[in-house]
């Protein structure tokens, strides 16, 4: 560009700097380009167009003239593209194609398009390009045509009432289409304009920039005004320009400043004895603050007279009464009547302080017929089973808990399974109406178990009970019984002394760990035939019979039968006989079998030791069977062989008798079944029979095998 183009475009630039965008003299030229490559100078750049919004007509109206320095040479045309030219709003700005003028054709609106960005182009008649593209900015000024709009209908906010002067309560916004930039035509500024209600003074202010709202003064009370409404106004440039009204809804919230009252101070009640969660009484408390709120709910609490802790109270969350009731029975007799002092108090600590109500509460107690009371609930005696009929067992006498209820009391008895008891219905003494029995199905653990009655003479009588625990002591009155009448048993002739035949056993009712009554002993009283000595003996505790002598010969003496006696007392009280067959066999006769047996307890993994067994023969059929020997597991779970040694078996059908039901006893368990039992047969052709047995408390089997 030469320096005439230069110095142009620096004049047009101090133009457009000075020189209001309405005047017709602008004239804008192309910046001409210059041969080779040549960095552009900033004082080149085109600076924006300014160009008022809303601005009337005539329209089309001139902006700005744009020129080429080539049209000295020869025709140009001009054009433009961009926002506004071809680009929606098309049209809205336009160029004389001849003379270059720049042309706005309606109103501006800055707040819809605050900037347009155009290309002016220059063409020769031939349509080669004479310039090129020249970039021209239109920047619109603002006019205050927007009237501020608040971002909500409604503003609500809330604060604790009593709030002190200066405490925030919320902030309500405007907003402002037109500029707050380079004008104040967009800048709000809030005020006040009403208060509903209004009481004797303004109770808010707002700061005028930002819009905050807080209290401005104290005396902020919910229960007087709950609620206030400010009508608001936002106006622009600074308060002096246009300007719109809004709403803000405050409300005060409940600050715990009036304390829960009693009405009534004072309760007078009757309260039954003997009875806990008793209703005692409601109380009734008024509260001013919000309903519902944690300072209006009560809470209560028994601050004297209920040292003994005999009452409780509660809060009813629907009503907010405190529920007095009894926590404990109430005894008549002990006290007749209570004083409590109740305070209530809110759930919400006091916001100020507050004096604290107390209602007092007369609680009187009403008599009410109580049943007789056995002292002590279980009586425990212990008479001998052999009491005469018409003995006295027992006075057992009750009382009645009502002092001052002049009350008689009658006795009887409720359970009384064996009919062995009376009672004198006035004085409770209780005798013996029927012989007594240690051994009766009715005696469990040598205690007899009977319920005493007795009932008062109230209007509506009342009953009580108490347990009768007579522990008899035992009596000999039971003769011992043999197992079997006659038993049945084999021997070697030969055998030496010592030799095992065979174990009678008897049994006694009466008590044989506490006392001797029970306790058996076993004697031989005579012997058939009888040779020059007693060929056998009998231990006197098992009743094992064994060869005394030797000498036995089956030629001379093939059977011999013994008559055995059992006496209980250790042998000096009551006995019974029983016969013992025992058969003198030749060492020739027959063959012999050995027997073992090994007893696991399945639940410990462990050997069953202590095991009681009985071995058993069985002659011939339809005979009873005949008692070989008895005998116990060893620690290993196995029988004691040495008893076996001089009892070898024959051919013939055999029995184990185990007492499972006492082992598992001794274990703490209790079986299902009382014993096992194993029958088996010989034919003779077995040398060794072993009997494995598992043992299970929850199962039992009878095996019967060859």
């Amino acid at each position: 560009m030469g320096c005439l183009g230069i110095m142009l475009l620096l004049c047009l630039t101090f133009l457009l700097q000075e020189t209001p965008p309405s005047a017709q003299a602008e004239e804008l030229y192309f910046p001409r380009s210059s041969s080779g490559l040549r960095r552009q100078k900033r004082d080149w750049v085109i600076p924006p167009i300014l160009c008022s919004e809303n601005e009337r007509g005539p329209f089309p109206k001139k902006l700005v003239e744009i020129k080429s320095s080539k049209e000295k040479e020869e025709t140009v045309y001009y054009s433009i593209t961009g926002q506004g030219a071809d680009i929606p709003p098309v049209g809205t700005f336009t160029i004389q194609r001849e003379t270059g003028w720049l042309m706005v054709t309606r109103p501006l609106d800055r707040e819809t398009i605050p900037r347009y960005q155009l290309f002016c182009h220059a063409v020769f008649a031939n349509g080669q390009t004479a310039e090129g593209p020249m970039e021209v900015i239109i920047n619109i000024s603002d006019q205050n045509d927007n009237r501020p709009v608040f971002t909500q209908s409604v503003f609500r906010g809330s604060v604790e009432e009593g709030a002190k002067p200066g405490t925030s309560v919320m902030t309500v916004t405007a907003t402002d289409a037109d500029d707050a930039v380079d004008s104040y035509n967009g800048v709000v500024t809030y005020s006040i304009l009403s208060q509903k209600p209004e009481p004797d003074r303004r109770m808010f202010t707002i700061n005028k920039e930002t819009g905050m709202i807080s209290v401005v003064v104290s005396g902020l009370d919910r229960e007087r005004i709950p609620q206030y409404t400010l009508v608001l106004q936002a106006v622009d440039m600074q308060g002096n320009g246009l300007s719109t009204t809004g709403t803000a809804v405050i409300t005060i919230t409940d600050a715990n400043d009036n304390p829960p009252i009693f009405n009534p101070f004072m309760y007078n009640v009757i309260v039954p004895e003997n009875e806990v969660g008793a209703p005692v009484a409601t109380l009734k408390v008024t509260d001013a603050d919000e309903e519902n709120s944690s300072a209006w709910k009560a809470k209560y609490s028994i601050v004297k007279g209920n040292e003994e802790a005999n009452f409780a109270v509660t809060t009813d969350p629907g009503t907010n009464d405190g529920l007095l009731t009894t926590a404990k029975e109430l005894d008549y007799e002990a006290k007749k009547q209570y004083i409590l002092h109740v305070i209530v108090v809110n759930e919400a600590e006091f916001s100020v302080q507050l004096s604290t109500s107390t209602a007092t509460v007369i609680v009187n107690v009403s008599d009410k017929n109580e049943p007789p009371v056995f002292l002590p609930t279980e009586l425990k005696v212990s008479q001998p089973e052999d009491l005469p009929i018409g003995h006295s067992i027992a006075e057992y006498p009750a009382q009645d808990p009502d002092k001052f209820m002049d009350q008689t009391l009658r006795y009887s008895v409720r359970s009384d399974p064996a009919g062995w008891l009376k009672i004198d219905p006035e004085t409770g003494l209780i005798t013996s109406r029927a012989a007594l029995d240690r051994e009766s199905d009715f005696v469990k653990d040598n205690i007899y178990k009977a319920i005493i009655v007795a009932s008062d003479s109230g209007n509506e009588p009342a009953t009580g009970t108490g347990t009768l625990l007579l522990h008899l002591e035992d009596v000999n009155d039971n003769r011992p019984v043999f197992t079997q009448s006659v038993f049945q048993g084999s021997v070697e002739e030969g055998a030496k002394p010592g030799t095992s035949v065979m174990t009678v056993t008897a049994t006694d009712a009466d008590d044989a760990v506490d006392s001797y009554n029970g306790v058996v002993t076993y004697s031989i009283l005579s012997q058939e035939p009888e040779p020059e000595r007693r060929m056998f003996t009998i231990n006197n505790g098992t009743g094992l019979i064994s060869v005394f002598v030797s000498g036995l010969d089956q030629e001379k003496a093939p059977k011999y039968t013994l008559i055995v006696q059992a006496a209980d007392m250790m042998g000096q009280g009551l006995s019974t006989t029983a016969t013992a067959v025992i058969q003198v066999a030749s060492p020739s006769e027959g063959h012999h079998t050995s027997l073992s047996v090994h007893a696991l307890n399945v639940l410990t993994g462990l050997p069953a030791t202590g095991l009681a067994f009985h071995l058993s023969r069985l002659p011939a059929p339809n005979q009873a069977w005949m008692e070989l020997m008895t005998s116990a597991t060893s620690t290993d779970g196995c029988m004691d062989r040495s008893k076996l040694a001089s009892l070898p078996l024959e051919s013939g059908t055999y029995k184990l008798h185990f007492a499972t039901g006492e082992y598992w006893q001794q274990q703490g368990l209790t079986s299902f079944y009382p014993y096992v039992e194993v029958v088996f047969t010989l034919t003779g052709a077995e040398e060794k029979v072993h009997i494995p047995l598992l043992l299970s408390p929850y199962s039992y089997v009878t095996y019967w095998g060859n």
